[in-house]
């Protein structure tokens, strides 16, 4: 899913690019994302806000107290459920990508978040999962289809 595609989902209509240092702040329905990064990393960033928009309550701004710290944690998660579903791993595979760069690319997120999400799914069911008629393995990452 793209920036774009995103913002189109989401059906909020605060959502403003602005010049700012941090990447990206959601307070009351309205979300910031700093124009000064690339087109993938606001993809993250705008998911992780969302993410705060559905999942979390409160100012969490001070990341020093622990809850705030796991309600960070949630919007995060949620942000990689959404960006790189299980399935969306699979539609992956269906379209023979074979490399780093093809996968970022189709899922539209930069390399870090991508690690990220697949050590987030192994951190859930360890080395592997079943989905539709599908095994994913984690480490190393691919994919079976079940005959």
């Amino acid at each position: 899913m793209t920036y774009e595609e995103l913002i189109i989902e989401s059906k909020l209509d605060h959502i403003y690019e602005l010049d700012m240092s941090i990447k990206g702040l959601y307070c009351d329905g309205v979300i910031g994302i700093s124009k000064h990064i690339d087109s993938k990393e606001k993809n993250c960033i705008l998911a992780e806000e969302l993410g705060h928009h559905f999942t979390t309550v409160g100012d969490i701004l001070d990341q020093r107290i622990e809850e705030n710290r796991r309600q960070e944690e949630i919007a995060r998660r949620w942000a990689y459920r959404k960006l790189i579903p299980l399935e969306g791993l699979i539609d992956a595979h269906k379209t023979h990508i074979s490399n780093l760069d093809e996968i970022t690319d189709f899922f539209s997120v930069p390399y870090d978040f991508f690690f990220n999400a697949i050590q987030y799914y192994k951190n859930i069911y360890g080395l592997f999962t079943f989905c539709d008629q599908y095994v994913i393995y984690f480490e190393p990452l691919s994919i079976s289809q079940i005959y």
